[in-house]
């Protein structure tokens, strides 16, 4: 096994925090087209508080009253941006998915006319949700140059595939793909589609329901099942991969060795906090409530909930539900807030000391950007940051630690300045 050039410390409890509740209509995930208008004139909301659950407690140096988020244009120039990834290779380059299956880099604030791969005859993107979705570079990609992408394709399949660059480090190798997952999805929303190598150098990959309402396809419960789950897979080991021996669900009888930890309805961003080990995932809500998941480092097996709940709450909420065993959010927001989660950082950045420990998130529906930190009282606590008018995308993280922000409408990416 291969390990992140980032150090991982010891790993934290996982504390609860509830937020403010009121009923909201269904919605989705990113969608280019008919997003709701921005609420207009609403000031900003306090850190809200409930519950604690028992644990230890890690200490932070966020502080939101020294923290004034502004943004920094850097392009407008991507078509429907997915994305923006770092292959922490040194070269301080950035990659940026465009949805119709695209990758451009972005290299001292300008986008190279030429894409570093071009899927786009692989990649369906009709639909809202489908498209190019993920990226992730091996965590020796410097040595060895394989990087791997999480799309739609054309026959609606949820894929994963190998790449390699070529011998012009700004241009991959196309004739170079190679499938390590093709999961029939019967839905066109839902698909999840983020990829990130974990501290131990294995992949994670989250992939939705399956789409539909309700979970109407029962995936995320069903143990036989890749979809609402999150994965763990060893790259290095064997094509198209191997199990981890310490998955944990390893042996167990018509369960898929590949879960690391299910319930999901659509995970849509998710991170490693790069000083703790552990794993941030924001999984999109149906009719009422988006939700933060902990992680706690090294730890899995956890079952998210869904669609047994949906954040906090029974799903439906008019009926009693069986808690027993699920791990709950430590945050949510109701849809008077927004409408569709955009999971982003933990800021390990060096530039913004303030700022430093916060989780920065966003919701795609309403534009808005919050932080959410662990205060000194051991509770889970959320800031806004910033009202935009932006259709968030995706949050990225460049080699230093520095943020960005990706709007799929209108397109842009931003850097994130904690003044």
């Amino acid at each position: 096994m291969v390990s992140l050039p980032r150090p991982f410390p010891v790993l934290i409890g996982v504390c609860l925090l509830a937020l403010a509740s009121c009923q909201a209509t269904a919605s989705e995930i990113p969608a280019p087209i008919d997003r709701p208008a921005e609420p207009g004139g609403e000031p900003s909301r306090q850190a809200e508080t409930a519950t604690v659950a028992p644990g230890p407690i890690l200490a932070t140096a966020f502080n939101p009253g020294a923290v004034q988020l502004t943004l920094q244009p850097i392009t407008t120039n991507a078509r429907q941006p997915t994305g923006i990834f770092s292959a922490y290779d040194g070269s301080g380059r950035l990659f940026v998915l465009e949805k119709a299956g695209k990758i451009l880099i972005l290299r001292d604030g300008q986008l190279v006319s030429q894409p570093f791969l071009d899927i786009t005859p692989l990649v369906f993107s009709r639909s809202s949700e489908q498209g190019l979705l993920g990226l992730a570079f091996h965590p020796n990609y410097r040595e060895i140059g394989y990087f791997y992408v999480n799309y739609t394709a054309l026959n609606g399949d949820d894929s994963v595939a190998r790449y390699s660059v070529s011998s012009d480090p700004d241009v991959a190798d196309a004739a170079t793909a190679a499938v390590m997952l093709a999961i029939p999805d019967p839905a066109p929303n839902h698909n999840g589609g983020n990829l990130v190598f974990g501290p131990d150098g294995y992949l994670y990959i989250g992939f939705g329901d399956g789409g539909g309402g309700g979970d109407q396809f029962r995936n995320a419960q069903n143990m036989g099942a890749l979809l609402g789950k999150m994965l763990r897979i060893d790259v290095d080991s064997a094509f198209p991969y191997g199990i981890p021996p310490d998955n944990p669900f390893v042996g167990s009888p018509r369960v898929r060795p590949e879960i690391w930890a299910y319930g999901l309805r659509n995970p849509w961003r998710y991170s490693f906090d790069w000083a703790t080990g552990n794993l941030f995932i924001a999984d999109v809500g149906q009719n009422r409530y988006e939700e933060i998941h902990l992680q706690p480092a090294g730890v899995g097996g956890q079952n998210y909930g869904w669609p047994i709940m949906e954040g906090l709450h029974c799903f439906p909420e008019n009926r009693t539900c069986d808690r027993t065993g699920l791990d709950m959010p430590i945050a949510e927001y109701d849809h008077a807030l927004g409408c569709s989660i955009t999971g982003g950082f933990v800021y390990r950045g060096s530039a913004y000391p303030a700022a430093h420990g916060g989780y920065i998130y966003g919701d795609y529906c309403s534009g808005r950007i919050w932080a959410l930190y662990l205060a000194d009282d051991g509770t889970w606590r959320q800031v806004q940051l910033l009202q935009t008018q932006l259709g968030i995308s995706s949050f990225g993280e460049d080699e230093t630690g520095e943020l960005y922000v990706v709007s799929i409408d209108p397109s842009g990416i931003y850097r994130l300045r904690f003044e």
